[in-house]
Order: structure tokens, then sequence, then C-alpha cells
């Protein structure tokens, strides 16, 4: 019975703007499992979408829509998560979503254990919270006042709670991370302990009530469970605990290895196997945290504008070349500075020039010199073979030691230098001076092309977890028939047949012209931002000037909304509460409540007119505008505030 393995990536955050960051772990994760797959264990790969919480109700509200129907449609919908998986030829077997009804029963049932076992007690919570990262954090883990993990401002949260106690497992969890290989890469271990677990490691709040879209603590319904614990109980709802939807959870399944990105290590590495541990069941094997894809100096992000497009790069480039790229290039435990002119430097240099010359080479010789099929007489020579032939037949092993130590990046290293050597080795035997003489060199013409066309068949062997479609047609140009393609053949020389016949096929990976592609990448950038342009109708300009003396009399200035509630037998207006800096609050009223609740409005800094006269509505006065940007969209008139940076402080002045 074959080896069973287990391999996930953490579920994602459905973001209506995917990028080549997004992609980074599950290309990662899913040469790990074809890895496997092609040392013939039986492989179950999952990922999914983490779709509950707070940011996600918000984003609904803001897009007029049900949190559920906003989810769906960046999940399910076009150019959603499943179709950048299927473009990125991700082999996966399960997919989980956290909205799917058998894994929202199981987390009730999860919940209901952990309370029942007297590790999970009501309360209170008041601390910080991140919105965007769904994390609390208490004053002393903030950096500069923010997030430690995005850098984003928190804020004041206070309200009734569950709480999980995590203190309780401080000390087993520090002997996990400490005295086991549980996490790696290592450096991750000493971040852990030093920063969570030594200055105390706090009891974790786990249910929320100031929202709804999360799943419901069936005993107590007006709490719903933090995201976190939702989240990270994928891992086993999907095998079937606590449902009946899949049996897999005791069939030798679990426990499997969870590939993650740093920023969420904490989460997986001291809050997950705590969890476990209370609930009476295995841990995973291995926990493994990758670093970020940079650009600019930065991690990708949405909020940031610094997003690459992955459909873009990958119709322009080729998805094998993409794949290959993400985990050529990065060291997989650490951060990596992304940039086309990488990808295409990195292209060029490892695929056309290196794997692709050496492909096109020999099947062209092989072609010319034998008609495409090589005869069976060889000579083979020690002194010019025995190095190449050693490299190949030792190649397998230090392959297999780079992927069992989470290093695919190290594994390319070690076929790229069989590669080189063995563009190396036509340029020592000069096929093209043997073929002058056939009758004297034709066997030896025939041994050359047959070792390079074994090295090529052992290489792509070890690429096809990397590059699966592009090796299929390798194999299929160098005559490696399906018996020749195995994990056991990759340590077998002469596999191929004694008489092999090659096809001069397309060029797997052509040369790519680093200015025209940069400028059609930054065409194909740039309209595809246009598309993504809201269908919209402006207002037109009006054609009366005004003096610049006029506007100038226009007093802008920044104000701080300190309360803002609606106005009583009015559908429309909304009443706001604002610190303009002068020390006396000022009340504007402004006719918006259809498209902003007031509690969404606490807190944000807006621009208004100051110095307009006083002026009454609904019998209350309105000192003021508030100033918004208007215009008509797929036939709806749609307003939205303008809001600036928080930072600039009340009755700062616009010019």
């Amino acid at each position: 019975m074959s080896q069973k393995y287990y391999i996930t990536t953490p579920i994602y955050y459905p973001s209506d703007k995917l990028h080549i960051g997004h992609t980074y772990c599950t290309v990662a994760t899913d040469a790990l499992a074809r890895y496997h797959r092609l040392r013939g264990e039986e492989v179950m790969f999952l990922t999914g979408t983490d779709e509950h919480g707070q940011k996600i109700e918000d984003k609904a509200k803001e897009a007029g829509v049900s949190p559920k129907e906003y989810v769906d449609k960046i999940v399910e919908g076009p150019g959603g998560v499943l179709d950048l998986w299927k473009l990125m030829d991700i082999s996966n077997d399960r997919f989980i979503r956290t909205t799917d009804d058998y894994h929202v029963s199981a987390i009730q049932r999860i919940f209901k254990k952990l309370y029942d076992k007297g590790d999970i007690y009501k309360g209170t919570y008041k601390g910080k919270y991140c919105k965007p990262c769904e994390s609390f954090w208490t004053e002393s883990q903030l950096k500069d006042g923010c997030c430690p993990d995005c850098g984003r401002p928190v804020v004041d949260a206070e309200e009734e709670a569950y709480f999980f106690r995590l203190s309780r497992y401080a000390g087993r969890i520090q002997d996990l991370l400490e005295n086991t290989d549980f996490l790696q890469p290592r450096s991750r271990v000493n971040e852990m302990v030093n920063n969570f677990i030594k200055p105390g490691l706090e009891d974790l709040c786990v249910s929320r009530t100031s929202f709804t879209w999360g799943v419901p603590v069936d005993f107590d319904p007006k709490h719903v469970v933090y995201v976190w614990i939702d989240a990270l109980s994928n891992y086993i709802t999907a095998l079937g605990y606590e449902n009946d939807r899949y049996d897999d959870y005791d069939k030798g399944w679990w426990p499997g290895v969870n590939i993650v990105g740093k920023e969420i290590v904490r989460f997986h590495s001291i809050i997950w196997p705590a969890m476990l541990m209370s609930l009476g069941e295995p841990l995973p094997r291995k926990v493994f945290g990758h670093g970020w894809l940079l650009l600019d100096g930065g991690k990708m992000s949405k909020s940031k504008g610094n997003v690459v497009d992955p459909y873009i790069l990958a119709e322009q480039f080729g998805v094998d070349a993409l794949r290959f790229f993400l985990l050529r290039t990065f060291p997989f435990g650490a951060d990596g500075n992304f940039s086309n002119e990488l990808l295409i430097q990195t292209i060029n240099t490892d695929l056309a020039n290196d794997l692709g010359n050496l492909v096109s080479r020999t099947t062209a010789m092989a072609g010319k010199y034998f008609g495409g099929t090589l005869p069976a007489a060889r000579r083979y020579e020690k002194e010019k073979d025995d190095e190449l032939v050693s490299m190949v037949l030792g190649l397998r092993d230090k392959y297999e030691e780079a992927m069992e130590q989470y290093a695919p990046h190290k594994a390319l290293e070690e076929v790229f230098k069989v590669i080189q050597r063995s563009n190396k080795y036509i340029d020592e035997n000069m096929p093209w001076a043997l073929a002058k003489d056939m009758e004297a060199n034709g066997a030896r013409l025939a041994s050359v092309l047959y070792h390079l066309l074994e090295a090529t068949r052992v290489c792509g062997i070890l690429l096809t977890p990397f590059m699966p479609g592009s090796m299929g047609k390798l194999f299929d140009q160098i005559g490696a028939e399906e018996n020749c393609r195995t994990w056991l053949s990759a340590r077998m020389w002469a596999a191929l047949d004694a008489e092999v016949s090659v096809t001069k096929g397309e060029n797997l990976f052509p040369r790519i012209d680093m200015e025209a592609a940069l400028e059609k990448l930054e065409a194909a950038e740039a309209e595809a931002k246009r598309a993504a342009l809201p269908d919209v109708e402006i207002e037109p300009q009006t054609e009366e000037k005004v003096d610049f003396e006029t506007f100038c009399r226009s007093d802008f200035r920044a104000v701080k909304v300190k309360a803002c509630e609606a106005v009583k037998k009015s559908s429309k207006l909304l009443r706001f509460t604002l610190d303009d800096g002068t020390g006396v609050d000022r009340q504007i009223l402004s006719g918006i409540h259809q498209w902003y609740e007031p509690e969404d409005l606490v807190g944000r800094t807006l621009v208004a007119i100051v110095n307009l006269p006083p002026r009454k509505m609904m019998g209350l006065e309105s000192n003021g505008m508030i100033i918004s940007a208007v215009h008509t969209e797929k036939g709806e008139e749609s307003l939205h505030l303008i809001m600036i940076d928080d930072a600039i402080p009340a009755g700062a002045k616009l010019c």
C-alpha cells in the first residue's frame, strides 16, 4: 500500500483583485504535491477560501450585495479564485469554502467541544483589533501603534466575547517549537517563541458580537466564531472531522503538512496546535512558513496599489514559465524581490538558453544526421562520458533531498547543473565535426546524442512537478515513452529505446525580447486597469467660469466625524457632529443616507466647506457642506464621500 501524503495551502481571503503573490504559495504547494505523486504516493492536496469575517461583511455592504453573493462572485465568477487555480494548472484534489454547510456545522461542534472541555469561557474583550487581518493585538504587540503584520491602523474594540485558554498550552507549544522540527524554517521558531510565548501567551478572543457574518455559536447565537478558529479547522473538516460529508480523517490522511505564508505562521504554529491539543487530536506533521514576494521593496498588496496580474503574465510568458520562475528564483523560506525584468531574464537564461537550447539542438542534430532515429550502434568513451553519466545518475538523490527539505529552488538548481553540463558536453564532443566522417564516427555520434537525450529525459522527469504541460511536450520530442517518464526511471541510465526516434517540434521556450516584452506588458496592464473601471456616466462640466478670487473665498477644511446619526422622519439626511479644529463642534446635515450608514462614518476624516451661510433642514441647522463625488453607474446614481488621510489634523486647510 502506498504512503499517504496530505498537503495544504492556507485558505485564502477572497480578494476582488488577485495578484501574483496569491499564486506563489499555491504553485509551490502544487509542485510539492506533484513531486509526491511522482514518487508513487497517494496525495491529497487541499486549498480553498476563507470567507467569513467583518471585512467581508463591510465590503459586501459597500458593494450593495449580501456577503454570500459577494464571495460567490469572487470565488466562482470569471477571473475568480477557481479560474486562477485553473489557469496556473493547480492540481488540488479538494477545495473547501468556509461557507460550505458541512464546514459550518463542524465548526459549531468544534467550538462546543472546546467549550465543554473548559478551554472556552465567556468574558469581555477590550483591546486592539486589525480589521484587514482579522487579528487581535495587545498594546505591546503593536508596531508604531499599528498592526505588526500589515502596518495599518488598528481600532479599539470592546465587546462581550468568548475566550480560548491559549495560555494553558504555552509550555507545550514552546516545547513543540523548540525541541522538534514541527515549524520550519528554524528562524520562524525564534520569532514565535521570543515575540509571543516568552512575553506571556494570553488567552485568545474567539467570538465576536459586533458583526454577524460568521459561523454562529449555536448555544449563544448572538456570537459568531472568530474567523481564525473557523479557518484553521478547515484542514480537518475537509477530511470529514465532525461532519459526514467526507470520511477520510481516520484513513491515514491526517496529520498533514501545512504550507503557509510567514504572516500567518503565528496562527498555524501557536493557535492551531493548541486547539488540536485541547481537542485531543494529532498535530500537523509540519508547518512551513514561506516568505513574501516583494515589489519595489514592499509586500504585494492591493491596498498599496502594487499588484502584478497573473493573467497578464501567464498570457504573455506562458503558465509553465511563470510557475518555474516563482520557484527557481526565490528561496522558498525567504522573501523575494519580484520584477518583470527578472522574470524575462530567468526565462531567457534558464528556459530559452539552457533547457530549450539543449532540446532544440539535440533533436535537430538527431534529425539532420540520422533522419530522426538513432542507430543502435554505440561507442562509449569513458573519459568523455563518465562525468555527464555520473551527474545524471546522482541527480535524483540530490533533487529528492532538496524537495524533502521544502527547498524547490535548490532542487531546480541541481537539475540545471545537469542541463548546463549537457550543453557543455555538446561543445566538448562537437557532433558537427563527428558527422563529417559518419563511417568512422557514426557510432560515436549516436552515443553522444543518446547521452544528451537521456540527460534531457531525466531532467524532464524532475521538472514535471514544476512545468507539467511543457514537460509532456519535451518527452514527445525526445521520444520518451510513458515507462521512461517515471520516478523509478529517473535513476536509470539507457531507459530510452536503443533506436529512439525524436521529433523536432515547436520551440518550447522562445527567447524573449526584453524591451518589446516590457512595452507590451505595460500596455496590457494599462488596458486591464481601464477595463476594470466601472461603466460610469460623469456629469458634464459646467461652462460657466468662476474667477480665482471667488474660488479662494470657499474655505475647504479637514473635519473629523465625532458622531453621526440618521435624522428622524428623513430617509436621506444624516446629522454629523464634526471636529473642525476650532474647539467647538460643528453640525452639518447631508443627504447621503442612501449610500452610507452613520456608524460606518464615525472616526473618518472628511472634507467640508465651512464658510457657507447656515441653512435649515428638517428643522435643524446645517453649518457647511461635506464634499462628495457623484456619478451614474449602470443607470443608478452613486455617491462617494471624499475621505482623506486620518493623519491630517482637524481644521487643516485644503488648498
